[in-house]
């Protein structure tokens, strides 16, 4: 039988404080959709808690692609969750998106109050690449296409 997987539809990221992380991520470029509260049994039986009560706001690129859902559950809570992991720590290590100018990005965020993991790098001819330390430990991978970037002479 033929695997009925159609496409990839988003990464759920449970977060503390919502606001200041979708503040990050609209701050940088990205569409925020709020989907509101849910709550009741059929969350509850989805997610296998009890007293489920959450609030999600969708963030997008511009471009419509790579959804990413973050979530506050309000009920019930979960208290001492580690922040800032390295970047070998098991479990979801980052999330990258393509931009135009990570330099640029970069700055942004500094502008913004978050900073770099480390240094912005080139991958050989082909990549900059960056790694930007956002809210509760977030590390958000920036990417430049170096072969579309008119190169200056």
């Amino acid at each position: 039988m033929a695997a009925s997987i159609s496409f990839f539809d988003h990464v759920g990221l449970i977060v503390d404080d919502l606001e200041t992380m979708a503040t990050f991520f609209t701050g940088l470029g990205f569409i925020r959709d709020d989907l509101g509260e849910s709550r009741g049994t059929w969350v509850d039986r989805i997610v296998g808690l009890h007293g489920t009560v959450q609030e999600i706001v969708l963030i997008s690129a511009p471009d419509g692609s790579g959804h990413i859902e973050l979530t506050k559950f309000h009920s019930p809570q979960t208290e001492g969750m580690p922040r800032e992991l390295p970047s070998n720590a098991y479990g979801l290590r980052h999330i990258a998106y393509r931009v135009t100018d990570v330099n640029a990005t970069v700055l942004r965020a500094r502008e913004l109050g978050y900073g770099l993991v480390c240094e912005v790098a080139d991958y050989h001819d082909l990549f900059r690449l960056a790694y930007v330390r956002g809210p509760e430990g977030l590390i958000l991978e920036l990417t430049e296409d170096l072969k579309a970037t008119p190169s200056a002479e």
